[in-house]
């Protein structure tokens, strides 16, 4: 048992060190996706997004553009990762009791709807209105990336604190796609993506740990979804599900797995995503700020975000007396909730399901980048500002000796 503890634990320490690392280097690629939108070779990259590309045999073949297979080849692969660490969490991680839930649960819903709240309010009524999940989202690696390098004496409880609630919010995020941004619904092929899932759940009934047969039923999955209507991704997160936590090796399937990905996905899979997504052209014709759009987003991320989590966890330590995480302090919390306004990847990923217009997609992603990069400088300004003087807390090295 005490091994099983200590792996799980390097396993979560390792997850912030790629996380915060990949951050950095998915800050370096977006920021390059924007000068090479905006310089002389914006034409031949916007062109190469759209290049079509086939992959497969007769009628099993499927052409796309590359920006199309990095949204939902690429990305399925992130969302399969992001399945196995919701599961991890919820089986021993901060999320297996009912009572170490209910804060980072809690603020996760109160992180998303009142984002969405302010972000409809703005936009009722006009076209952008079906926007509203695009300031649901939080980027776990900008924003464990800024709290490990910008808050180094932060409560360890508050670190996990936000990667629970991360966690929770991706969970939130993938049923809004699933249930509001899939449309013209295909339902054989829905059913026969359905039945390939049930398939791979049926392998970890009978205690099969042959990881291929997995990943061929995923990919038949993935397949139909596709065809379905439903973004393929939830496939990935669905497969992610399904894989062995438990079994007679060493370490469990789902463990391997984990461990195997974060470096895939920290250094490969979201820097391309980055770079494929994050050019936007900025030019006074192409942002239309008169539009209700990049208020909303702005909004909701900078205002919403911050409101929802802080608001709904000091709400539950006032009236339910729950300690809040690390015993932090309540500018440490709002803090916690700036930065849990850094949408960036996940926004962009569902504001590329929300709006098929390129101005109003060009728009919303602008205002993204925006929103995230006010909400970073203020959660470390606050982070830098409150310090720790006062209090016991730990910085992440310490952190990492006592768990390790």
């Amino acid at each position: 048992m005490r091994r099983k503890i200590e792996s799980l634990s390097t396993t979560f320490l390792s997850f912030l060190r790629s996380e915060a690392s990949g951050g950095v280097i998915l800050l370096i690629c977006a920021i390059l996706a924007v000068i090479i939108a905006n310089s002389p070779w914006g034409g031949a990259y916007e062109h190469s997004l759209h290049t079509p590309i086939a992959i497969g045999i007769g009628p099993f073949s499927l052409e796309m553009g590359l920006l199309h297979w990095v949204n939902d080849g690429l990305m399925a692969v992130f969302f399969f990762l992001v399945g196995l660490e919701i599961k991890r969490e919820f089986l021993y991680g901060e999320l297996r009791t009912k009572s170490a839930m209910i804060l980072p649960v809690c603020g996760a819903l109160g992180g998303m709807l009142v984002p969405a709240l302010f972000y409809s309010l703005l936009n009722f009524g006009t076209e952008t209105s079906g926007g509203w999940g695009i300031p649901m989202a939080t980027d776990i690696a900008f924003a464990l990336g800024i709290m490990t390098l910008a808050a180094r004496s932060a409560p360890p409880g508050l670190v996990v604190f936000l990667t629970a609630l991360a966690i929770v919010d991706d969970l939130g995020a993938i049923v809004v796609i699933a249930l509001f941004y899939s449309t013209d619904l295909a339902w054989i092929a829905l059913a026969s993506g359905l039945a390939a899932l049930a398939g791979a759940f049926l392998l970890n009934r009978l205690k099969i740990r042959f990881f291929p047969a997995y990943l061929a039923l995923g990919l038949v999955a993935w397949y139909f979804f596709l065809k379905a209507g439903i973004h393929p991704t939830i496939a990935g997160v669905i497969l992610g599900f399904s894989i062995p936590a438990e079994g007679n090796c060493k370490v469990s399937m789902l463990h391997q797995w984990e461990k195997r990905l974060h470096p895939w996905s920290a250094y490969l899979i979201m820097p391309v995503f980055a770079l494929s997504n994050a050019g936007v052209e900025i030019s006074l014709a192409s942002l239309d700020f008169t539009s209700p759009l990049p208020w909303g987003i702005l909004a909701g991320l900078f205002l919403g975000k911050p409101v929802g989590i802080f608001g709904s966890v000091y709400l539950l330590h006032k009236i339910g007396h729950i300690d809040i995480p690390g015993k932090a302090s309540p500018r440490e919390l709002a803090a916690t909730g700036m930065l849990g306004g850094i949408g960036f990847t996940m926004s962009i990923f569902i504001a590329s399901i929300a709006f098929t217009d390129p101005g109003l997609l060009n728009l919303a992603k602008f205002s993204i980048l925006m929103a995230s990069t006010i909400s970073a400088a203020a959660g470390t300004l606050v982070f830098l500002i409150s310090g720790s003087k006062g209090r016991d807390t730990l910085p992440l090295s310490e952190m990492e000796k006592i768990q390790g």
